[in-house]
């Protein structure tokens, strides 16, 4: 029975030929899929994928197997469907997986609602800012922010996340407001210091108008929230996500800039998306959650938050 991962991924392995159309339709990594056959193979005693010149075959036995393990997966898809129409009552530990500053600015916030919404569900909140693997580590959900749906996993979009330019009023007051991208470059700048992120961008105004700029930082910093920080203290201009400087703009601890300019590229617009494994039957706790989320947009929490302080 602790097989059935396995089994699940061997079934998929066959179906598309292929370790690498696998991983990506799975939403694991290729040498994760390959260790699932490994298991598999050593388990049963014996060999069920032949490499050709072109793709992956499965031997005999491979042939035999490969079909008992799709038929293993569609009976305990069905299964699981099927006590979840009989349970009316969310429960059971759901593990959850999304970046950091997401979790620490919007879902940490809400987990009290969520919990005495639903009090038989145990909420594991795991914060990090990598890919996880969803069957290895056993998650139920990941939230990520993407401009693309992650491939190989169900994926339902939660709101749009727009990457913003912000100052304190004291910084501004020093170096002035600029009013065009072009200005930019004579500015002090918190940028972070992260994988695709950048100080290479381009931007375009409601009219149409495209402006490339480079900007040298002052500062580079891996999260967020510690950039708002600094940017708070006016050290600088820095770009986040709106859902990081909702507050303090809200607060006037912080302005926006170039307000009518939007990023592309890197800086595109986003979505904050729930993603859970394709092969599994998504959980009534699951869904619940995913909805819960849906119905308190982060903008719509910050509010809430400021209204009750």
């Amino acid at each position: 029975m602790y097989l059935l991962n396995e089994m699940a991924v061997f079934a998929k392995v066959v179906q598309t030929r292929g370790f690498s159309a696998a991983a990506r339709e799975l939403g694991l990594t290729t040498s994760a899929v390959s260790r699932h056959v490994q298991r598999l193979e050593q388990h049963l005693g014996g060999r069920l994928l032949v490499r050709t010149t072109r793709q992956l075959a499965p031997t005999e036995l491979g042939q035999q197997v490969a079909q008992l393990c799709q038929r293993i997966v569609e009976e305990a898809r069905d299964i699981e469907g099927l006590s979840n129409q009989y349970r009316q009552t969310p429960q059971g530990r759901l593990t959850i997986s999304a970046p950091v500053s997401l979790g620490q600015r919007w879902v940490a916030p809400l987990l009290a609602g969520f919990s005495r919404a639903y009090p038989e569900v145990t909420v594991v909140l795991n914060l990090l800012d990598r890919f996880v693997d969803m069957i290895e580590e056993d998650y139920d959900l990941v939230l990520r922010i993407s401009r693309d749906l992650p491939p190989g996993l169900a994926v339902r979009p939660l709101q749009p996340v727009r990457y913003i330019l912000i100052a304190a009023p004291d910084y501004l007051a020093q170096a002035g407001v600029p009013q065009h991208p072009s200005g930019l470059a004579a500015h002090q700048f918190i940028l972070f210091g992260y994988g695709e992120f950048g100080g290479d961008w381009l931007l375009r105004s409601a009219s149409g108008e495209k402006v490339k700029v480079q900007v040298e930082p002052r500062m580079t910093v891996n999260n967020s929230l510690a950039m708002l920080t600094i940017a708070e203290q006016g050290c600088g201009i820095s770009l986040l996500p709106d859902y990081i400087a909702a507050d303090s703009l809200a607060s006037g601890k912080v302005q926006q800039l170039l307000n009518d300019w939007e990023f592309e590229h890197s800086y595109a617009p986003r979505n904050i998306v729930a993603a859970w494994h394709p092969t599994r039957h998504l959980p009534l706790k699951a869904r619940v959650f995913i909805d819960y989320l849906s119905a308190h947009p982060y903008h719509q929490t910050h509010q809430n938050n400021q209204t009750e302080v």
